[in-house]
């Protein structure tokens, strides 16, 4: 008689969808590089992202299987209107700034202010101060990261896209954030529905139940 498969092994994935916004040249496509493929490229090798750039990443969470779909935004003005849309379905965002960089830390109450607009509150959110690799030219306390993700109802992590510091922490603690609030993935993971909820996708986006199809944008870069 053949072996029965352990329930671990039969086991649907749940899907996931995050999503990486912040300003230009934070290092949000570095930290996306970093964790999906372990690779990180040098500022002068890299290029901005133009629209939208996506991953699928799969990993083991307190027990359960998950499928991640990583949206990647542009940081640039020009392109809010577009990647707006791709906010839709998404059960958890990170928020990126550059500890060097204290213009992308003012910015924050802008990015959270389209959260507001565009995702429920239950919506678990976790704020990155990447780059810690410049310790020497810091312009933003980790006390004052730290102070500002709390007021914002939000997980805090400092990391580095260089070095690989705090990266993989980044996208485990806000997988188990989401994995501790049912009412985030708990139907779709009984239905086998998409990540957007059966709302129809995003623009471009990818069914994910039942196959192995990954989308990258070809225009897509690392804005170190």
């Amino acid at each position: 008689m053949a072996p029965v498969p352990s329930s671990s092994s039969t086991q649907q994935p749940i899907n996931v969808k995050l999503l990486l916004i912040g300003n230009s040249s934070v290092g949000k496509s570095s930290l996306l590089l970093r964790f999906s493929d372990e690779q990180w490229l040098p500022e002068d090798e890299s290029s901005a992202t133009i629209g939208v750039d996506f991953r699928v990443h799969k990993m083991d969470v307190n027990g359960k299987k998950v499928k991640l779909s990583i949206w990647d935004t542009a940081g640039q003005e020009r392109f809010r209107t577009i990647t707006s849309s791709y906010y839709r379905g998404a059960q958890g965002i990170i928020l990126v700034y550059d500890v060097a960089n204290r213009e992308s830390f003012e910015a924050l109450p802008r990015w959270y202010s389209e959260l507001e607009t565009y995702v429920s509150s239950s919506v678990v959110k976790i704020l990155v101060g990447n780059k810690v690799d410049k310790e020497y030219s810091r312009q933003v306390p980790t006390t004052e990261g730290q102070a500002f993700a709390t007021r914002m109802n939000s997980l805090f992590i400092e990391a580095s896209a260089k070095t690989a510091l705090g990266v993989k922490e980044i996208f485990r603690e806000l997988v188990e954030g989401i994995m501790d609030t049912p009412e985030l993935w708990d139907s779709n993971a009984k239905a086998g529905q998409t990540t957007a909820h059966g709302n129809g996708g995003v623009p471009g986006g990818v069914q994910l139940v039942g196959g192995e199809q990954h989308g990258h944008s070809q225009d897509g870069g690392c804005a170190c």
